[in-house]
């Protein structure tokens, strides 16, 4: 499904979303407003228009944090680093400059935590707004489609918190604030995560209907949407290493060797009134007080002629802060209301690539390898054909590929290759994961 055809259906929300507007997985109190309903007039018998209203504020609230998060992430892992003149803690706390350490009560910390939680409490509330709706005799397989939905996006936004928390692990049972389940372990996270979108699908796959609201994300035909809670179930299997469950999931997704590479799911952005732009946009040559800049290594150990080096065009100057140069701007988003991926078919590519070379089906990998080579005007794959030379060539594919899209820290930590990553500052340190919130820490 390509974005360009959902811009138009971004509906601009202004007050369903803060309904739940709580600081932490813990305790997410609604936020009581006179004016406007509360919680427990929504989950009783909702219309199909707050329902709704309620489907878009999860997807408007899941770019909340964004730009934090993919700060977070590209900086840790080396693509690109954020200048902030005003915020030391940028380009010292996220790099380990000298003696400093990740803050757990600080925004890089707790404001992508608090974020995704808030919008998994949306899902929460949206699920029992489907359950106890009457609106309009609802057939019950629109319901079960719509609650599959928001699993769906509850399970995305729960890998997005794990991403960052990984051996601290993370909640997975919050739909009762006052009885949080406990905190599982990675590898139960990673579990619990994959079975709520196994869960999902089982009310999503093969299904005639549509989704009783309409979405920015995917098609809303239950089926369809179905192709891309199978996208995100793939990377789940990836990361937990079960590469069967992995390569059935691709098998049932939108992955098309040949097809377009942008096709896929994304954070919409607009200019619209009481709408976000996107986040992580700085136009070409933005000062080095507030910027963003690519890692020096990202040009000099790409193949001469990638084309994915447009990604990280050439400053008139060297940009230059806290003991940081970098001549290249972080380019990847043209304007400010270009989309960001959640994820697209060149994703998808890559993992089959990784997961036929896991199963030995080396001849396989290489097909889809080419696939993404010959996209960014390189020649064939030409190296040995092994598994761990493959796996190298899938993992530099990716990094090109996927720069600054939120996966290079994670691929590397997941192959237990962050030594590897530069270091361009003497004493300077690549974490391995953030802090569990200070707020958490308590409970």
């Amino acid at each position: 499904m390509k974005y360009q055809h959902k811009l138009n259906q971004l509906i601009t929300f202004t007050g369903l979303f803060v309904i739940t507007m709580g600081w932490s997985s813990c305790k997410v109190e609604p936020i009581l407003d006179p004016n406007n309903p509360g919680t427990n007039i929504i989950t009783q018998n909702a219309t199909l228009g707050e329902i709704q209203n309620l489907a878009v504020g999860c997807e408007s609230g899941m770019r909340i944090y964004l730009g934090t998060y993919l700060d977070n992430v590209s900086m840790i892992g080396r693509e690109y680093y954020r200048y902030a003149a005003s915020d030391p803690r940028v380009t010292g706390d996220l790099l380990g400059k000298g003696s400093a350490t990740l803050d757990n009560n600080t925004f890089y910390t707790t404001n992508p935590f608090d974020g995704r939680y808030r919008v998994v409490k949306n899902t929460n509330v949206l699920i029992e707004a489907l359950q106890n709706t009457k609106a309009d005799g609802l057939p019950d397989a629109q319901r079960k489609a719509g609650i599959a939905y928001a699993k769906t996006i509850q399970a995305h936004e729960l890998l997005m918190v794990l991403n960052s928390q990984w051996e601290n692990g993370i909640r997975v049972d919050v739909s009762n604030p006052d009885k949080l389940g406990p905190f599982l372990s990675k590898d139960e996270s990673l579990n619990a995560i994959q079975n709520l979108l196994n869960e999902a699908n089982n009310d999503l796959k093969g299904s005639s209907v549509d989704l009783p609201f309409n979405t920015t994300l995917y098609d809303k035909k239950a089926s369809e949407f179905s192709k891309f809670n199978r996208a995100l179930a793939a990377r789940v299997a990836v990361y937990r290493k079960d590469w069967t469950t992995a390569s059935n999931a691709l098998n049932e997704s939108f992955l098309d060797l040949n097809g377009s590479l942008t096709d896929g799911s994304y954070y919409l952005f607009s200019t619209g009134g009481g709408d976000l732009l996107n986040p992580v946009f700085n136009p070409r040559n933005t000062p080095p007080a507030e910027v963003r800049v690519t890692q020096p290594n990202w040009i000099t150990e790409a193949i001469p002629g990638d084309t994915r080096l447009s990604k990280a065009p050439k400053r008139d100057a060297t940009a230059t802060q806290d003991g940081l140069n970098s001549d290249y701007d972080f380019f990847v988003y043209k304007t400010n209301v270009a989309p960001i991926p959640i994820i697209r078919n060149e994703e998808l590519i890559l993992l089959y690539a990784e997961v036929k070379t896991q199963q030995n089906s080396l001849p396989d990998a290489i097909i889809a390898i080419n696939r993404i080579r010959t996209a960014a005007g390189l020649t064939p794959y030409s190296g040995a054909v092994t598994h761990d030379a493959l796996i190298t060539e899938i993992l530099y594919q990716r990094r090109y590929s996927l720069f600054g899209e939120g996966h290079r820290w994670i691929d590397m930590r997941r192959y237990n290759l962050l030594s590897t990553l530069p270091i361009d500052r003497p004493g300077d340190d690549v974490w391995v994961q953030f802090p569990r919130p200070a707020t958490e820490v308590t409970q």
